[in-house]
């Protein structure tokens, strides 16, 4: 069985400061290294990964499923858009006035425009928009990760803002972070604020995450 790559570094209860420097610093690793990932490496990865996805317990057969447009040497999701159920709608993220994520349909071929930092989005009117309540799944980029559900992200916090009611209530919808197994570290302590993954999904395998929030 495929154990990854040593991990970076062991994050444990740090001063407010302290940890965003040392999340800083990872960022910046990771992000390093899943830039460095060969041409091969990546499409075998997104192949894998999709295969890993649709194998889920709790994925969906039918309704709104989220994913991303892949930036930065994240993993991408276009071969798991294509192979998932004729009833699923895919959708992308919009960036709101409001700092929180909406979501729209998308299929390829339909128009994208630039959002502020530069990631394509649709381009929808925001009254067409559906909200975070609405998708079934959401698969979430990110920087890194840890085997209880805890994700590092790009630090604009737009995912927590987002579904910050999943710490008041159950999934729907299951939240799935989705990256390379080289992103994972041993440890990542968690902000008030943050909102834990159901599960994450690597080309090497998935980790359900629901009984580790609470281990």
């Amino acid at each position: 069985m495929y154990a990854g790559p040593p991990s970076p570094r062991t994050h444990h209860a740090e001063p407010p400061d302290r940890m965003t420097d040392d999340r800083t610093l990872l960022r910046r690793e990771l992000r390093a290294r899943r830039r460095n990932l060969p041409a091969a490496a990546r499409i075998g990865g997104a192949e894998a990964l999709a295969a890993q996805l649709l194998a889920l317990p709790f994925a969906p057969q039918s309704g709104y499923v989220a994913g991303y447009w892949a930036m930065d040497g994240e993993i991408a999701l276009h071969a798991w858009q294509l192979r998932l159920p004729r009833d699923c709608v895919y959708c992308l993220p919009v960036l709101h006035a409001d700092q929180r994520l909406r979501f729209a349909p998308w299929r390829p071929g339909d128009p994208l425009a630039a959002n502020r930092f530069g990631i394509p989005e649709p381009a929808l009117a925001p009254e067409s928009l559906l909200e975070p309540e609405q998708m079934g799944l959401i698969v979430l980029p990110l920087v890194g990760f840890d085997g209880r559900g805890h994700r590092l992200g790009m630090g604009g916090g737009w995912y927590d803002r987002s579904f910050a009611f999943r710490q008041r209530r159950p999934a729907p919808p299951w939240l799935v972070g989705a990256g390379f197994e080289l992103q994972r570290v041993e440890r990542l302590d968690a902000a008030d604020w943050d909102v834990a993954l159901d599960a994450v999904c690597t080309e090497a395998g998935s980790v359900d995450c629901r009984s580790a929030l609470y281990a």
